[in-house]
């Protein structure tokens, strides 16, 4: 039922068993964004509580599942949610976990929650339990028909849920660990974008992922810093330029060379925060062989940019159209991002942002093993 807690058990799951999780009512509140007729016709649809059409929902969640990353197994949040959704998937379930909880419960939960969702009003909240007793407790019929459903209290607290799930799995937790595995394969993720587009906050946001942070930026701030001179776009145009005449455009990599090396001897994975030039990308690329190199490219509408840069406590004059033509042309950034692997949007909330880093994050995390 709506509000029984399926998200937070199935991220929980994700981490233990180290398989994607994928949330329907997160993909159809993401498309209802979007400026397209889908996008309209889902917005109203999750606005006034009721279901997407079963042929709609069986194509969108096959193109995801047909993706690499979901190749080793998933797990699945709200779907299906009809008998002839069950019916016509075809790929595998090997188990459905019905987190059983009473209706003053959920209309309780899905009250008081924050997350600020449009399908979240009493009157969309009423008819999103009504329409689960309609259409999909025929589907916890249906799965106990094939012996693959597992029905637990879902008001108990979140470890005993979690626990009493991974016991119906034949799993428990020991030491935190679900089995003895380890990531081998060594990964470079070069965040980049121009100035105010989010590089840092998207880099310290996958550190709290566990990932080690290696800052090409900060070379030329703190530079600076320990010269007690202060932040101008001439000053860093300046010592960037004569980094570059020293070492080449490779410079920033060649610099952080030694620090890279230093942080793969404890971690399997690098987020290069601020790459800047097609040369650093490529030296990388040379002298780390055998590591994955990834480009994650941020992108913000140029007026948010400057915005953000200029409500900073440090370097707030350091925007306009001529850094970003310098940072572009000169320092050669428009070569990465043009050839980026990714590229994520930041014109909105922090939580959207942070949950598309989350899918790139996860992409290149269940591609790999």
């Amino acid at each position: 039922m709506p509000g029984a807690g399926k998200s937070t058990q199935g991220n929980l799951l994700s981490k233990q068993f180290r398989i994607p999780y994928l949330s329907t009512g997160h993909i159809f509140r993401e498309i209802a964004k979007e400026k397209t007729k889908l996008g309209r016709y889902v917005k109203e649809v999750i606005t006034a509580g009721h279901l997407i059409n079963d042929n709609n929902t069986i194509e969108i969640v096959n193109e995801y599942l047909s993706r690499r990353e979901y190749s080793r197994g998933y797990i699945l949040d709200g779907f299906p949610r009809t008998v002839i959704q069950a019916k016509k998937f075809e790929n595998p379930i090997d188990k459905v976990v019905y987190l059983e909880i009473p209706d003053k419960e959920a209309l309780w939960r899905l009250a008081y929650r924050h997350d600020d969702r449009d399908d979240d009003t009493i009157e969309a909240i009423r008819r999103r339990v009504e329409i689960f007793h309609k259409f999909t407790e025929p589907v916890i019929n249906f799965y106990g028909k094939e012996d693959k459903l597992v029905t637990l209290e879902g008001t108990r607290v979140i470890e005993e849920v979690n626990e009493e799930i991974l016991k119906s799995l034949g799993k428990q937790v020991i030491k935190n660990k679900i089995h003895d595995w380890k990531q081998e394969h060594k990964i470079i993720i070069g965040v980049v974008g121009l100035s105010g587009s989010g590089k840092t906050e998207a880099s310290h946001y996958l550190a709290e992922k566990g990932l080690a942070i290696v800052s090409f930026s900060r070379i030329v701030n703190n530079y600076i810093d320990k010269l007690k001179l202060e932040h101008t776009q001439v000053l860093h145009k300046k010592v960037r330029e004569e980094f570059r005449e020293k070492h080449g455009m490779a410079a920033m990599a060649i610099l952080s060379e030694d620090e890279i090396k230093d942080k793969f001897k404890e971690n399997q994975t690098i987020v290069i925060e601020g790459l800047y030039s097609w040369e650093e990308y490529t030296y990388l690329k040379e002298k780390f062989a055998d590591v994955s190199i990834y480009l994650l490219a941020i992108y913000a509408d140029k007026h948010l940019r400057y915005k953000r840069i200029s409500e900073r406590v440090h370097r707030s004059k350091l925007y306009g159209e001529d850094r970003d033509i310098d940072e572009l042309i000169k320092l050669n950034k428009g070569a990465p991002i043009a050839f980026a692997d990714f590229l994520v949007k930041n014109n909105f909330s922090l939580d959207e942002f942070h949950d598309k880093l989350d899918m790139v994050y996860r992409t290149i995390y269940y591609s790999l093993f």
